[in-house]
């Protein structure tokens, strides 16, 4: 493998390997027998990493090594740079070895902790790890992860993508809110409101209203912003079931929505470069919906 680190043009792995190792062991001499290296290398290699940096960065004495302030910083920066560098050998040649799941508001709502433990289980060789980013692909556009969960309606010809369910939709609003009250809101109440729409990542649109009967809208930029509008009373919001299941907050009551279609909830990835295990997460996710049975109405 080339060690050389394309920062400086100059600066390689080995150098910081030196450092750490010569920190860790107290001498070059220990150095250089845990690097395979002789002790006249690791000086060689410490000495160059010192020119580059244009700094001391360990004070030498018959007796012991010691880091310099300078050593310090930079002793901290290269145990960060080596063990990034370590995780991505392990992911380059261990055939994906983690899962990332992206999305934006909800990852998969009252499932979440069962499609969890249940991955832990069946697949303990795939380490599960879910990842929330404000945009409209859930991070996936982004490279922050190999599959997201989208519900809002975004287009999806550029990936490749699965249904795995549907969720019925809830209004959000101030637990002092005297719809608070109620079983349930019904769609065509809602434009009496202003209504909280986060323009991003949310899930509803204006076209489930006519056009003569829309509500009055306060844009937001994402999940706590959008709960803390509605915390105050000035507006309501509507949402997938699945945010009545990960966002219970104080100061905020969900009720049913009634009269309109439920939410299309879909895991989408790259077309050209699919994970191994992402048939595996597609049909647990679908099977987790697909056990979905009706349960009592939200609570705040």
């Amino acid at each position: 493998m080339d060690e050389s680190v394309s920062t400086a043009g100059a600066l390689e792995l080995k150098q910081l390997r030196c450092l750490v190792a010569i920190v860790d062991t107290g001498s070059f001499t220990d150095a250089g027998h845990a690097l395979g290296m002789s002790q006249a290398a690791v000086s060689r290699t410490l000495a160059g990493l010192e020119s580059l940096l244009g700094v001391r960065l360990l004070l030498r004495t018959s007796r012991r090594v010691a880091p310099t302030a300078a050593g310090v910083r930079a002793l901290a920066r290269a145990r960060i740079v080596l063990a990034g560098t370590e995780e991505f050998v392990r992911e380059a040649t261990t055939g994906h070895a983690r899962l990332h799941i992206g999305h934006a508001w909800s990852a998969f709502g009252r499932h979440t902790t069962e499609f969890q433990r249940r991955w832990h289980d069946q697949h303990p060789g795939t380490d599960l790890r879910l990842i929330r980013h404000n945009t409209p692909t859930g991070g996936l556009a982004e490279g922050l992860c190999d599959l997201a969960v989208i519900r809002a309606p975004i287009d999806l010809a550029p990936w490749s993508h699965a249904r795995i369910g549907t969720e019925a939709r809830c209004v959000a609003m101030a637990s002092d809110d005297p719809w608070a009250r109620r079983r349930g809101v019904r769609l065509d109440e809602i434009p009496t409101r202003v209504l909280a729409i986060d323009r991003r990542t949310g899930t509803t649109a204006l076209d489930l209203w006519p056009e003569r009967d829309r509500p009055e809208v306060e844009f937001t930029q994402d999940i706590d912003d959008w709960l803390a509008a509605i915390a105050t009373g000035r507006c309501v919001g509507l949402t997938p079931r699945a945010t009545a299941a990960q966002y219970r907050r104080d100061g905020i009551t969900y009720r049913p929505l009634r009269g309109a279609d439920p939410v299309t909830v879909h895991l989408i990835w790259r077309a050209h470069t699919p994970h191994p295990a992402t048939d595996t997460a597609i049909a647990l996710a679908a099977a987790l919906y697909r056990e979905d049975r009706p349960v009592g109405r939200p609570r705040g």
